[in-house]
């Protein structure tokens, strides 16, 4: 099994920046994919960025970043970062790291328990 725990969140000014981190625990060789998502209260969880931690293909940004995210890993640490810069009022949510990946029973995907990002003056 894989735990996950984020941690980063807070209070930042709009243009501000922010880097939030997911450490993940118990059986990570199984992990195929990380990723951060957000969910702003009352609509659905987004895709933030996702990235590949087998090495095999590419990372994946939403629209929305528009170059102001940046997704990246250290495998000694079991950790996933995300970066971010020039903060948005728009970008206040709860932010969550997803890993998938496979077993030796099924796929799985486990969520971290999230991390309020509120961009505000």
């Amino acid at each position: 099994q894989v735990q996950l725990v984020e941690s980063g969140g807070g209070t930042v000014a709009p243009g501000g920046s922010r880097t939030l981190t997911c450490v993940a625990s118990g059986d990570v060789f199984t992990i195929v994919t990380q990723a951060w998502y957000r969910q702003v209260a009352g609509k659905e969880r987004e895709l933030v960025a996702q990235i590949p931690t087998m090495g095999v293909g590419g990372m994946i940004y939403a629209d929305f970043t528009g170059g102001r995210f940046t997704i990246w890993q250290d495998h000694a640490k079991n950790t996933v970062y995300l970066q971010m810069e020039r903060l948005e009022p728009e970008d206040t949510a709860v932010y969550y790291c997803l890993a998938e990946g496979v077993d030796r029973i099924s796929a799985f995907k486990v969520w971290g328990q999230g991390t309020l990002v509120t961009v505000a003056s």
